[in-house]
């Protein structure tokens, strides 16, 4: 067995203007709106701590301060709680220690793939892993601890699917499906939003991945693909048949928090499984359908 570098860090896209929650994301980034009491971006971070991820890679873009801030130590917060005698161990989560949140600028929108890039110099010759804050992952363990005991099994590039009924494929990127080993199955292609009758497999690509630093030289001279974009789908593609490429079928639920039904799903789906307010939740939801 040879031994993998180990998966110690995680880029997280978060550069987008959010157009479609505005005008909530007008001065606050789309990542910090709340699914209940927690921002969008920390569900994320949390995902990646619990997969043994210890360095965190914002892409930022203008605007975008508030997430770096909620990482920060919040020293007049935390005193003011102190004297009240209020419990601080509700923000044990969103501190990071110094160091581990490395931000880098996306000057111009240019897509997924640019986005990537853009973290080149900090990922260097490692491997790493991508989250898409937007898709709010949902399991025990999480998705990305899912991922990383296959790459430590299988090695090379990874990336999470799901599966959906087949009128669904359209929407999304499915994968062309070679051999199946329980939940990893081996990626002979990736194509994107197929027609129905053309789709190699019901398998659609979610917003979790870990890939080889060799991307980062596919991305480098990669041609813009659709909508003008670097696409990070397109860079993927180059790395198949060269490097093992592997999908693993995610045993939880993905919420698609970029659209609003998404995040309220989201939020109504998590708060009826609360401890704390399942309950009331619950009745309130009875009390509205009537």
């Amino acid at each position: 067995m040879t031994s993998r570098k180990p998966i110690k860090k995680a880029v997280f896209p978060v550069a987008g203007l959010g157009t479609r929650f505005l005008p909530a994301t007008k001065a606050i980034p789309k990542e910090m709106l709340p699914i209940i009491d927690r921002p969008l971006i920390q569900y994320a971070v949390d995902e990646a701590r619990e997969a043994g991820i210890e360095q965190m890679i914002f892409v930022t873009g203008r605007g975008k301060s508030a997430i770096v801030e909620h990482f920060d130590i919040a020293f007049e917060l935390e005193a003011t709680m102190r004297e009240r005698g209020k419990d601080l161990s509700i923000l044990d989560s969103s501190r990071a220690t110094p160091g581990d949140i490395i931000t880098v600028r996306q000057q111009v929108p240019m897509g997924l793939g640019h986005a990537i890039w853009c973290a080149r110099a900090i990922v260097g010759d490692d491997p790493f892993a991508i989250f898409l804050p937007d898709e709010l992952m949902i399991g025990a363990p999480g998705c990305m601890k899912q991922m990383v005991e296959a790459y430590n099994e299988v090695g090379g590039n990874l990336i999470s699917v799901l599966e959906v009924p087949m009128e669904e494929v359209s929407s999304y990127g499915v994968i062309d499906p070679g051999e199946a080993n329980g939940a990893l199955t081996e990626v002979k292609g990736l194509v994107e939003k197929p027609p129905r009758d053309k789709a190699p497999s019901n398998k659609i690509i979610s917003g979790r991945y870990i890939l080889q630093p060799e991307v980062m030289r596919t991305l480098e001279g990669q041609e813009k693909g659709a909508g003008g974009e670097i696409q990070l789908t397109d860079a993927m593609a180059k790395m198949i048949g060269q490097q093992p490429f592997h999908a693993v079928t995610f045993a939880g639920r993905r919420f698609d928090c970029g659209s609003k039904i998404g995040f309220v799903e989201a939020t109504l789906a998590l708060a009826l499984e609360r401890e704390d307010m399942g309950e009331e939740v619950r009745s309130m939801a009875k009390r509205l359908l009537d």
